[in-house]
């Protein structure tokens, strides 16, 4: 399977594409707000804006006015892509598709009254709410660490000044130093992201001529997305350089002291480590939370036919912060979960034609110049959760020939996507 920028904007156009009548003209118009800018929220934004032809009243609550994708951050870490072409703004796509953008944070949803409230204490009426608020990081599941110590082990898995932090305490790594990353616990947003940060961190040490350099990655999974596919990937391009522990040999993350860069386990303690980057268990975000949207697992489960939440008719929860059955937490998936989103929301506002839920999703993690795997599949409801239907995954042994074309296409999907967003 492969994909450009053409191709990848022509997919998700079919399913977004099909508008029927809109309101008759006596009748106030639906009013839909999404709260979140990220893959998810812009997209259904967009789409339930374009498709009802300005039948909807569509208004997009984000605080930032430019947003910075997680994916392709690590390709920014890596000296691939510089931090202004991962960065983007939303003027261009509100004014094309007619949604307004509120530049606040949204403080909290009450469902009864059907309003978001926002950070000044204003209030957005609705009648469907959109919520694609992404992930908070659990600061209390590393022993030692928190929210006070993000600047000293940072944690980057929030793309902006967290991403430049640590490519800046990357690049300061002498040559013979050892970086610790401690990996997160399932489910976390993008399962390949931290092993190609890895790769990445590599990368740079190799071309920087800091061979003597270790990572070492501290996981308390037994297994990881493309294992075996990274693994080859390590050996192959920086041998010696990274080790790989799961948790039958580190035995836990016992502690860390941010003052000291050391990292304690059951088995080994790493003292006064160049780098030290944590990244900790991850949830939805507070505001679905907060609503009462999200299960026991701190995350929210939804009706896999259209994305509502299972909790509340009038709300549909996109993205990082749903529990989306086989789909991975990734921004492919958040667009496209965004998509069906809209659909079925034009559908119950302006009577438009609606049809089965259908899912896709592709991860490209890039391991080494031109050498890019990828894992993905299509995605339906099925059996009360979105089930896979068919899947791929790169092969270990591929020609570095293929693996320029996996990264050709992991290139033009992010030109696709982001023009899928922002324009």
């Amino acid at each position: 399977m492969t994909m450009n920028r053409r191709e990848f904007l022509a997919t998700g156009s079919a399913l977004a594409t099909t508008v029927l009548a809109a309101p008759a003209l006596a009748q106030a118009k639906p009013k839909v707000v999404v709260v979140g800018g990220g893959p998810g929220g812009v997209t259904a934004a967009k789409y339930i804006a374009k498709d009802s032809q300005g039948g909807i009243d569509v208004v997009l609550v984000e605080p930032q006015r430019q947003f910075t994708t997680c994916f392709h951050s690590n390709l920014y870490l890596g000296g691939y892509r510089s931090f202004e072409s991962i960065t983007h703004g939303y003027d261009k796509v509100s004014a094309a598709h007619g949604f307004r953008m509120n530049h606040q944070m949204a403080s909290r949803v009450d469902r009864e009254k059907k309003e978001v409230v926002l950070a000044d204490g204003s209030r957005l009426g609705y009648d469907r709410l959109v919520l694609s608020p992404g992930i908070d990081l659990k600061y209390d599941s590393v022993p030692g660490w928190g929210r006070e110590h993000e600047e000293t082990m940072p944690h980057a898995w929030r793309a902006g000044p967290q991403t430049q932090l640590l490519k800046a305490r990357l690049d300061a790594v002498p040559d013979g130093g050892v970086i610790v990353m401690i990996a997160p616990p399932n489910p976390y947003r993008c399962p390949p992201g931290p092993y190609e940060r890895v790769s990445m961190m590599a990368h740079v040490l190799k071309a920087s001529g800091r061979r003597r350099a270790k990572i070492i990655v501290l996981d308390p999974k037994e297994s990881f997305s493309k294992q075996g596919l990274f693994q080859e990937g390590w050996e192959k391009h920086y041998p010696g350089m990274v080790e790989w522990i799961g948790p039958k040999v580190h035995d836990g993350i016992k502690s860390v002291d941010p003052k000291t860069n050391t990292v304690v386990t059951g088995f080994e303690t790493y003292e006064k480590a160049a780098l030290v980057n944590v990244i900790p268990a991850q949830m939805a975000g507070a505001i679905a939370r907060d609503a009462g949207l999200a299960n026991a697992s701190g995350f929210c489960p939804i009706d896999p036919a259209n994305m509502k939440s299972a909790n509340d008719p009038n709300i549909y929860v996109l993205g990082d912060a749903c529990i989306a059955g086989d789909m991975p937490k990734s921004g492919f998936s958040a667009n496209s979960q965004a998509k069906v989103a809209a659909l079925m929301v034009r559908g119950e506002l302006v009577n438009a034609r609606t049809f089965p839920a259908r899912y896709s999703n592709t991860c490209w993690s890039l391991i080494e110049t031109d050498d890019t795997v990828k894992v993905g599949g299509r995605y339906e409801a099925k059996d009360g959760k979105i089930t896979a239907v068919e899947t791929f995954i790169s092969k270990t042994g591929e020609t570095a020939e293929l693996r320029k074309q996996t990264q050709d296409e992991n290139m033009g999907w992010y030109a696709g996507i982001t023009a899928d967003m922002f324009t």
